[in-house]
């Protein structure tokens, strides 16, 4: 082969390329260029496992973008508890980078008018999810700063929506053309963030006197309380390890000792803890606070300065 000919060969391949990378769809082309690790969706729904939804879901998604990373966050979130969406939601992305798709399926109003969304919040992270509270506790910490309504038939699935699977015909599809690099603006209308509809949680507050906060859940299977205050909120109010702390929950006060971990008291006793979250989480050693003081969340918590 001589010059000419292998200059030609190589204009030739070059040319081949710059034509597969056109039609290379979007996302993929940043994941290639720009990112070390491929799109991820962060996956949480109250579907439990039983059945084929979870699958299926995750089906559409690899439809839409094959070279997608699903994580699953749990699909096991208490059926019809969007306070627990809320608060798994709030609990796991600090852990996710600027970019990561969240698809949450928490959905007791799906079919009615509530609607179906894309929010955008400060940190850079999407959310794909219904438009009925789980945003609240996220929204609170990071700030959202965009929102629009789904409303483009091309980012759904199906001739036929329907008014029971949003999960599979819009959430899914929806959130890996995000993760694709589609251009989230054209998903639908934008709504304003004012208008985001919220849980009546509000945010611990704090005066000279005392503490007000929230127990928002339970902790799993073991019945320990999750509260709204961060740890280091609660440290500001001068306990030290060890002391006993009056509390009040609904109308039941309390005298429970501060400590570090659960077998720092006997068992069956109660302990204040900062949880692995880094809030203030209430327990009795290998026992069930919810259920040994019958505590059903959402409950009001006062706590007094020590000293008061």
């Amino acid at each position: 082969m001589n010059a000419s000919q292998s200059y030609w060969l190589r204009a030739i391949v070059c040319s081949v390329l710059i034509l597969m990378l056109a039609f290379v769809p979007a996302g993929v082309q940043a994941a290639d260029a720009g990112q070390k690790y491929p799109p991820t969706i962060v996956f949480m729904t109250d579907f439990g496992v039983v059945d084929d939804a979870v699958a299926i879901c995750r089906g559409v998604m690899y439809g839409v973008m094959p070279g997608v990373r699903i994580v699953d966050l749990t699909h096991q979130v208490t059926p019809y508890s969007i306070l627990d969406g809320a608060r798994f939601l709030y609990g796991a992305t600090p852990y996710y980078p600027a970019g990561t798709v969240f698809v949450v399926v928490v959905d007791p109003g799906v079919g009615s008018t509530r609607k179906a969304i894309v929010a955008h919040s400060k940190k850079g992270q999407y959310f794909v999810l219904p438009d009925n509270g789980l945003l609240t506790l996220v929204e609170q910490r990071d700030g959202i700063d965009g929102v629009r309504e789904i409303t483009n038939t091309a980012w759904m699935i199906g001739s036929k929506l329907s008014s029971t699977f949003h999960g599979r015909d819009i959430f899914s599809p929806v959130g890996a053309h995000l993760a694709r690099g589609d251009d989230w603006t054209t998903v639908g209308p934008e709504i304003p963030v004012k208008d985001l509809v919220r849980l009546d949680l509000k945010m611990a507050t704090s005066n000279d006197r005392r503490l007000d906060a929230m127990v928002i859940a339970t902790d799993g299977p073991y019945g320990n309380l999750v509260t709204n205050v961060d740890g280091a909120e609660f440290l500001k109010l001068g306990y030290q390890r060890g002391q006993e702390v009056s509390v009040r929950i609904g109308d039941k006060p309390l005298k429970i000792k501060f400590v570090k971990t659960f077998s720092d008291v006997p068992v069956g006793d109660p302990l204040l803890y900062i949880d692995s979250r880094g809030r203030l989480g209430l327990a009795v050693n290998q026992r069930s606070f919810a259920a040994t003081y019958d505590i059903k969340p959402p409950a009001p918590l006062t706590i007094p300065r020590a000293g008061q």
